[in-house]
């Protein structure tokens, strides 16, 4: 798995300054990197381990650095970025792709793909009429339900399930356990009792999405629940039937986002966060941890609280809420002297 110094500086976006016979065998932080391993520095808070460190190679930010004698800095523009290229390159060594499908995978009738492209592991079910893309990469244990279409160079991990009909484009990740196209949660009160509504529609899941670990991607009533374009989804995350979420937007762990909800592009919905049903959000809402949106939002910007309301307003209200105490005492002082 060794990495020399010219392909080091490929990987990152940067040309060699010069010819080096240098190679390095992994990665660590800047605490706990030997002189064989490649560091980062992405916060300026951990200057001082910089200069401490006894990495053999950095990369940095642009501008002045300090580092022992036998580290060698490499400026990037953005040093967290390139670090996750030499990331990848480090696991895909130690896991290199394999194609092939394991003897204990059960495919049923009809299953397209190319056992020379795609790698099926030990446990995975594919059900009838399903298509896996090239490059596919479908870990042990995984459950993918009839006429169900995958993307190419997908990643999906253990435990996963992906119900009948949905699909996926290429390069979607799914994190273990999360489980596309489970029933919405639909019932109509009938002479007294729960009837279930039937889920008849389907999730799509379009180019570059990764959806976190646990999470539930409920299909919709009919139609469609969507979700856009390099969107990436948190883990323990719950997303209803028929929303649409838009293009590269963030939600965080343990957020809800009830049904029939349309969130637009570059929207971020924070940790334990909540979007009502029927609602529409603009695009470039980031909506901060815990808040609460109510009603639709038409404007972009930052939202705080339940009901969310702009992030100023609700951080004057809070201010305002964190002087009652003193405020019930000077009136009752008031009330007091009036008295006397």
């Amino acid at each position: 798995m060794a990495l020399n110094w010219q392909k080091l500086h490929r990987l990152v976006g940067v040309d060699p300054p010069s010819e080096v016979e240098v190679t390095y065998t992994g990665i660590a932080a800047l605490d706990e990197a030997g002189p064989n391993e490649v560091s980062f520095l992405g916060n300026s808070r951990y200057e001082p381990q910089l200069e401490k460190t006894e990495a053999g190679a950095v990369l940095v930010p642009e501008g002045a650095f300090t580092a022992p004698a036998g580290c060698r800095l490499i400026s990037v523009p953005n040093p967290s970025a390139a670090f996750s290229q030499l990331i990848d390159y480090f696991q895909k060594q130690a896991n290199p792709f394999v194609p092939g499908i394991s003897p204990a995978a059960h495919l049923e009738e009809g299953v397209i793909c190319n056992p020379e492209k795609v790698r099926v592991g030990a446990g995975v079910v594919l059900g009838r009429g399903t298509v896996i893309g090239d490059g596919c990469d479908i870990s042990p244990g995984c459950i993918i339900g009839a006429e169900v279409v995958i993307g190419r160079d997908c990643l999906i991990h253990s435990g996963v399930v992906i119900r009948e009909r949905c699909t996926l484009g290429n390069r979607v990740t799914l994190q273990p356990g999360c489980v596309i196209g489970s029933d919405g949660y639909g019932f109509e009160l009938v002479e007294g009792r729960h009837q279930k509504v039937p889920q008849v529609g389907i999730v799509e899941i379009q180019d570059d999405v990764e959806i976190g670990a646990n999470t539930c991607l409920d299909r919709a009533r009919f139609g469609k629940t969507v979700i856009g374009e390099g969107t990436k989804v948190d883990n323990l995350v719950q997303i209803a039937h028929n929303v649409k979420i838009g293009k590269h937007c963030l939600v965080v762990a343990q957020s809800g986002i009830a049904g029939s909800s349309k969130l637009g592009n570059y929207v971020t919905i924070a940790a334990q966060a909540g979007v009502a049903g029927h609602l529409e959000v603009a695009d470039q809402v980031i909506l901060a941890g815990q808040g609460g949106i109510l009603k639709s939002i038409t404007q972009a910007g930052v939202y705080m609280g339940t009901p969310a309301r702009p992030i100023k307003v609700e951080q004057l209200k809070m201010a305002a809420v964190a002087r009652l105490p003193k405020l019930r005492k000077e009136l009752h002082e008031i009330k007091k002297k009036l008295e006397d």
